[in-house]
């Protein structure tokens, strides 16, 4: 089922799904011209769409813009990291890679060092599949180290492999170190709204404190899109735009999927 969860949805996104209309319009080419003329039409505007600058940025600013963070941010009982964010150290990895993402367990650490927490609550394991036996959380913690974060104040979730399963371990471990008070949670801005549904349906008082914006301007984008020039080269379809938007489009689906099967 987890499997399942992962694979289908990539058939709902603009990529995925252009393929699948696109192999249709092969199918439907020969004996039914206009079906494929159709789907081919479809599978491009998906393509354009999903792959426009303009349309993409507003997609993530409306999740984004959910939750700003202060400039100082307040004291919780414990600081608590979402994986996502980081590659194993395998070669020719001299050392764990941080992505995009690993804003995450940078700005973690951050907050730890300036005594915001006593604790660093590190969550996130690796699907079996990828043929990788060492958990992110570990990942994020031989960082955390670096970064001077002492393996006494980190805590580990080793297993969770989606959002919900983050919000239930991170739980259970507040329960069993009989940790007491509210979590900053921290996570990518666009990541946030759904981050701070599931954890809060579990019971938690949170404190978000989001990172890894990809809208970096506090203006709304939509109002806001720069001079001619720019506005020229965001309705150009590019690979970051379509990824955006697949991301912000992955985030409002499973919100909507985790509410209906109560996790949020």
């Amino acid at each position: 089922m987890l499997f399942l969860s992962k694979l289908l949805p990539l058939f709902v996104y603009p990529l995925g799904l252009s393929c699948v209309l696109l192999v249709l319009a092969l199918i439907f080419l020969w004996r039914s011209p206009w079906r494929a003329a159709f789907a081919i039409g479809l599978a491009l505007t998906l393509l354009l769409v999903g792959g426009n600058f303009q349309l993409s940025n507003a997609l993530v600013y409306s999740l984004e813009k959910q939750y700003i963070p202060p400039i100082q941010m307040p004291e919780a009982a414990a600081i608590v990291v979402l994986g996502g964010g980081t590659k194993p150290a395998t070669p020719p990895r001299p050392w764990v890679d941080v992505s995009e993402a690993g804003d995450r367990i940078l700005y973690g650490s951050l907050l730890y060092r300036q005594n915001k927490a006593p604790w660093l609550i590190l969550s996130g394991g690796r699907m079996d599949w990828q043929g990788i036996e060492s958990p992110e959380s570990n990942d994020m913690a031989q960082i955390a180290q670096a970064m001077g974060v002492p393996a006494s104040a980190i805590l580990q979730d080793p297993t969770s492999l989606n959002t919900y399963e983050n919000a239930v371990n991170v739980k259970q471990i507040l329960s069993q170190n009989n940790i007491q008070g509210p979590v900053l949670l921290v996570t990518s801005a666009v990541h946030m709204p759904r981050s701070v549904a599931i954890f809060e349906r579990q019971g938690m008082e949170v404190i978000p404190a989001p990172t890894d914006f990809l809208v970096a301007s506090a203006a709304d984008p939509v109002e806001n899109p720069g001079n001619w020039r720019g506005q020229i080269l965001s309705i150009i379809p590019d690979a970051a735009a379509l990824r955006e938007f697949t991301l912000a489009l992955k985030e409002y689906i499973g919100l909507v999927i985790y509410r209906l099967r109560g996790w949020a």
